[in-house]
């Protein structure tokens, strides 16, 4: 059992239709086709969305992937259409919403890895392999990797896991022309991205993009992109391979419920406790430093 603690209804706005409530992210679609994306304040772990929000996390997010996606404009276009707030839509959405293109979108998480750690990690450990792909012996928690790699995903429903799948997979998806595009546009945005952070003391572990196909079968990268939601990152100075390495996202969040403070046990049935204050400010404080961070600017 996992999923949302408390699911809550859309918000109905005049001309918006309702597509789909996600962890964290709403979807509706406008008269024109588009879609507007609203980035909620909730916060998923363990395959939970948990029933205390960080306030805030949503309008990081979402101005962190327009900064970011100013930064990657040379290299793959993007689907914003618009930050203009619909007409109608409550003032909460200011600084939450995009309005997108619709697209075609492939269907795989485009997970790339430069750092050796989580699920990456556990495979590795078993087999010398992450996705299929062999590894050099004596790597641990943390280390670089050799070079970049592309490690896809299955996309998951709400309350499921993803499951990595091989290059080889995807290709039979979505047929190798596709696939190659895919796994060539994924490393030169995580590369991008990785000299990026690194010229701001952090480090880029592994992120996820999702990408798709507009009417004319231009590649698009969509959604969010390198946020600490679907990002890891780590600050440089504090990188001590063989460890577990200190994150700029929901790690507080994660110990918390692992810990005997929180009374819950995440094999069970149960669903999560709510937050205390202390770990949605500290969570809080780590989204709008990695903000700061990356862009350079104040946040408020």
């Amino acid at each position: 059992m996992s999923g949302f603690v408390e699911k809550p209804e859309p918000v109905e706005v005049p001309g918006l239709v309702h597509l789909h409530t996600g962890k964290v992210r709403d979807l509706y679609q406008n008269e024109a086709g588009d879609l507007v994306m609203v980035a909620s304040d909730r916060i998923s772990a363990y395959d939970w969305v948990l029933p205390t929000e960080i306030p805030d996390k949503g309008r990081v997010l979402t101005q962190l992937s327009l900064w970011w996606f100013d930064q990657l404009a040379d290299l793959v276009p993007n689907h914003v259409v618009s930050t203009t707030l619909p007409e109608g839509a409550p003032a909460d959405w200011q600084g939450r919403t995009l309005v997108c293109k619709s697209l075609e979108m492939a269907p795989v998480e485009c997970v790339a890895r430069g750092y050796l750690t989580g699920s990456g990690l556990v495979e590795y450990e078993e087999s010398r392999t992450v996705c299929g792909l062999a590894l050099p012996p004596g790597l641990v928690n943390g280390s670089e990797l050799p070079a970049p790699i592309f490690t896809p995903a299955t996309k998951a429903a709400v309350g499921d896991h993803d499951e990595n799948v091989s290059y080889e997979e995807v290709a039979r998806l979505v047929g190798p022309e596709t696939a190659a595009s895919l796994r060539q546009t994924t490393l030169a945005v995580y590369s991008r991205a990785l000299d990026v952070a690194r010229e701001r003391g952090l480090i880029l572990a592994d992120t996820k993009f999702e990408f798709g196909h507009d009417a004319d079968g231009t590649l698009i990268l969509a959604d969010e992109v390198l946020t600490p939601d679907s990002s890891r990152y780590w600050p440089a100075d504090a990188w001590e391979p063989g460890r577990a390495q200190p994150s700029f996202d929901k790690q507080f969040v994660r110990d918390w419920l692992t810990s005997a403070e929180s009374g819950w046990d995440r094999h069970a049935e149960q669903p999560p406790p709510a937050l205390p204050e202390e770990v949605v400010a500290r969570t809080r404080a780590k989204y709008i430093e990695a903000y700061e961070r990356l862009t350079g600017v104040s946040w408020g």
